[in-house]
């Protein structure tokens, strides 16, 4: 028991103190999984494993160690053991602590098997651990005994440990079984938890035959989020003798085992957030125990359906069935049921990772298209759930975003919603893909009411861009970000920081008109005051909150082609270009931001000072789905006017984005005082470089085969894009490409996966397959048992970001299913 304090066996009975233990004990035989289920019949394709020592267990990147198996939806997770000293328990839980995972306990459950000659000791058995599909199992074996622990989910906040113990002699057996666990007592590896959390008292409450641990309230908002009213409940229905310490508890039973026959006993493991939910659980948990077999073959079946839907059964296709497998593992174990503010099943991007337990946008979308074949409900809640929170003409706080869909949502809403949640996202949205999700569910499983219920908000959505992200209302929108106060003041004002130069007359105005901070910049207001600010380049650093909100909103969060280059790098540029003259040097890399107003002057947000490419090609398409949705419901003149919209909008990114001395597409830089005339205005911005937004019209099908050509030799030139890992989200010639940057060079796997079939849809079948091949070949971990990664380094394959990253996952699912190194179809999106 790994940091407990020793307790006694008590036969005269105790009573449970509250994490609720009940177990049931039935001693006919089970009936069998049918030996032909997938999920049976395959290992998993992750490494379950672990031994957590700390409730923070961070790697590097900032996630958990070790690849917990979560499973329908719930917000608990576990592992098998690590060592000999885990051995006879499932190591955990991880909890999702409303935002945040961390480990509740090396192991809860340990259970002991003595008789009045033996003492049956595991590490002198023979041992199998075992992952599966959506299911741990371990089977320990000794000359008379053996004992088999296996875990699945049976709802989205209950999970069954099933033990079968058989006597293998001859003899009757009189077992005594005890089962033990402590909650962690460290924080991390250098804190304890008193020490970070003095108030942290979980109360252990008897319940009948129930032991459940309430846990305490702690409103950490960056680190763990417990409302007071969550617990984690361990019920068995035999009457045992149960001891409770400070955070560890001891608990006992006898049973017979006739010669050579076997008993089957019942665990169920909770975690609920509140007692609402632990009311509704309760019913279920009890059901269970009535007809645990019944549960246990549906949860089996679930997998079954899983593998025979999700993974190819004809055809060879480049990413293979492990990697296919392997993504379906990744994308389940990150679904997290309605909970909080979250009000449908969403597939959250990591559950290990510290940052990621809530849902995006594009995220979402992305998700929704992997699961359509195999979840197609999952796949539909997501959708749905972010849809949910789409911006409203009579919402409180930004009725002028009405139709947007918001960036991020999770358990908890922020300040500006009265709550006390810091990942909850309004400051943006994220680039539009809704109706290629849409679409896809539908193709994969045709629900016209789907189309009839979301047909009106993907049209607001879509028309939301071009009413708050059109600048000069010429039919090109621009990234940006909403009025926000991260963003702009009371007024209306756009906020900016700086650090000026010394002695100059910028530091004199500065200094005059804004207000100093703790770390000897100063924060400033208005446009007019920022345009200064650019002109004079007498600053040594410069950030907006703008800046950042448009970033993300492209989902390209620090991309060279918004303005983002290190101080070095930019140093280099202005050697190359500019006889080392900084000033000019940044006058390529500087942002500007257009205020957009409504016609009563009402401020709806910021544009960046640039047209993009990739929306715009993406905008194209939306239409084009649209129209197809408008056909299916008999509107066939908005489908007309829809049509014809895509049409001209795709020539027109020919015409305006492409340059054809470099051969790629760009954003296009714009003045404010460009005229609506239908023509392309301003400069594209080659300066920047090179980036994924640049073979976006090839995956939307909008380009022309000429300028398509061209692209693709950019794409599979050695210098530029084609690495040990290809496509990454800079060219090497980018000036502010690095290996190990978020979205200069590191390789993102949907803007991998949108090349990869960019150049499979314009002829170029067998370059698609290599640089598919590329990838599965030489990103670390990825055909082992490693978890699936956020990024990956262009230069080295090593492993970057997020373990158990769901887009990645969702991507490479797709490869799995279009790219055949035998059938070259397709699907088109136009």
């Amino acid at each position: 028991m790994t940091g407990a304090t020793p307790l006694t066996r008590n036969n005269a009975g105790l009573f449970y103190r509250g994490m609720v233990i009940s177990l049931v004990i039935l001693l006919s035989g089970c009936q069998a999984i049918p030996e032909t289920n997938l999920a049976d019949s395959r290992p998993s394709a992750l490494d379950r494993q672990g031994s957590p020592q700390f409730m923070r267990q961070h790697d590097s990147f900032g996630n958990q160690h070790f690849n917990p198996m979560f499973d329908a939806g719930a917000w608990h997770g576990f592992l098998l053991p690590a060592d000999n000293e885990g051995h006879g328990a499932f190591a955990g839980p991880m909890i999702i602590a409303e935002e945040y995972p961390v480990y509740l306990a090396s192991q809860l459950e340990k259970l002991e098997i003595v008789t009045a000659e033996k003492n049956y000791v595991f590490s002198e058995a023979t041992s199998e651990l075992t992952a599966f599909p959506g299911r741990l199992q371990q089977r320990y074996s000794w000359p008379d005994l053996t004992l088999q622990l296996e875990l699945i989910f049976v709802s989205d906040r209950t999970a069954l440990i099933r033990t079968h113990i058989e006597n293998l002699t001859d003899q009757e057996k009189q077992l005594a079984l005890t089962w033990q666990g402590a909650l962690l007592k460290q924080w991390t590896a250098q804190q304890t938890l008193a020490e970070r959390y003095p108030d942290w008292s979980p109360k252990w409450q008897e319940d009948k035959n129930r032991l459940s641990i309430e846990l305490p309230k702690i409103r950490d908002t960056w680190n763990l989020m417990l409302s007071g009213d969550s617990r984690y409940v361990i019920q068995r229905s035999v009457q045992s003798n149960t001891e409770i310490h400070q955070d560890a508890y001891i608990s006992a039973t006898n049973i017979t085992l006739k010669g050579n026959d076997s008993a089957q006993l019942y665990t169920t493991q909770s975690y609920v957030h509140s007692d609402q939910e632990w009311q509704k659980e309760q019913s279920i948990v009890e059901a269970m125990f009535q007809r645990p077999e019944k549960v246990w073959l549906a949860n089996r079946q679930r997998w079954h359906q899983y593998l025979t839907r999700g993974i190819r059964q004809q055809g060879e296709a480049v990413a293979g069935d492990t990697i296919a497998l392997k993504a379906i593992e990744t994308l389940i174990g990150n679904w997290r049921s309605s909970a909080g503010h979250i009000t449908k099943d969403v597939v959250t991007p990591s559950v290990t990772a510290r940052w990621f337990n809530g849902a995006w946008a594009w995220d979402s979308w992305k998700h929704a298209v992997a699961m359509a074949r195999f979840a197609p409900e999952v796949a539909k809640n997501n959708i749905v759930a972010m849809f949910d929170y789409q911006v409203q003409s009579d919402d409180a706080i930004r009725p002028q975003d009405s139709g947007m869909v918001i960036d991020a949502i999770f358990y908890n809403k922020d300040g500006q919603r009265n709550n006390d949640g810091g990942n909850w996202n309004e400051r943006n949205t994220k680039p539009p893909l809704a109706s290629w999700a849409v679409w896809e569910l539908y193709q994969a499983q045709p629900d016209r009411e789907l189309i009839a219920t979301m047909y009106p908000k993907l049209v607001a959505y879509h028309r939301w861009w071009y009413k708050n992200r059109d600048h000069n209302q010429n039919g090109l929108a621009e990234y940006g970000a909403t009025a926000h106060p991260l963003h702009n003041d009371a007024q209306g004002n756009i906020l900016f920081t700086l650090q000026p130069q010394n002695n100059t007359t910028l530091a004199t105005t500065i200094k005059r008109k804004c207000t100093a901070q703790a770390d000897k910049g100063y924060q400033c207001a208005g446009l007019d005051l920022y345009e200064s600010v650019l002109a004079s380049g007498e600053y040594e650093a410069l950030d907006i909150g703008a800046q950042h909100g448009a970033g993300w909103e492209s989902g390209m969060d620090n991309a060279a082609r918004f303005g983002f280059i290190t101080p070095e790098q930019l140093t280099d540029y202005a050697n190359l270009h500019y006889q080392g003259n900084l000033k000019l040097a940044r006058g390529d890399w500087q942002v500007r931001f257009f205020e957009n107003h409504a016609d009563n002057g009402q401020l709806l947000g910021f544009s960046i000072n640039q047209e993009s490419v990739e929306l715009n090609a993406y905008l194209a398409i939306e239409k084009a789905l649209l129209a197809k949705m408008a056909r299916l419901l008999g509107r066939d003149e908005e489908a007309a006017d829809w049509e014809a919209g895509a049409g001209r909008l795709a020539q027109r990114v020919n015409q305006c984005f492409f340059d054809a001395q470099s051969g790629f597409y760009y954003d296009r830089q714009i003045d404010s005082a460009d005229e609506n005339s239908g023509e392309c205005g301003g400069r594209l911005l080659t300066a920047r470089g090179k980036g994924p937004e640049g073979w976006a019209p090839l995956w939307t099908g909008i380009a022309k085969q000429e300028q398509a050509r061209q692209v693709a030799d950019v794409m599979l030139a050695e210098h530029e894009f084609n690495t040990l890992i290809p496509l990454g989200t800079a060219s090497q010639t980018n000036p502010a490409y690095h290996p190990d940057i978020y979205w200069r060079g590191r390789v993102w796997l949907d803007q991998w996966y949108f090349g990869v079939m960019a150049l499979q849809r314009y002829g170029y079948k067998q370059q698609a397959e290599e640089l598919a091949s590329a990838l599965l070949k030489n990103a670390q971990g990825l055909t082992g048992d490693a978890a699936i990664r956020e990024n990956y380094n262009p230069e080295t394959g090593a492993m970057q970001g997020a373990t158990n990253f769901s887009w990645s996952a969702a991507h490479l699912l797709m490869l799995h299913h279009q790219l055949s190194k035998k059938d070259h179809r397709i699907n088109h999106l136009l």
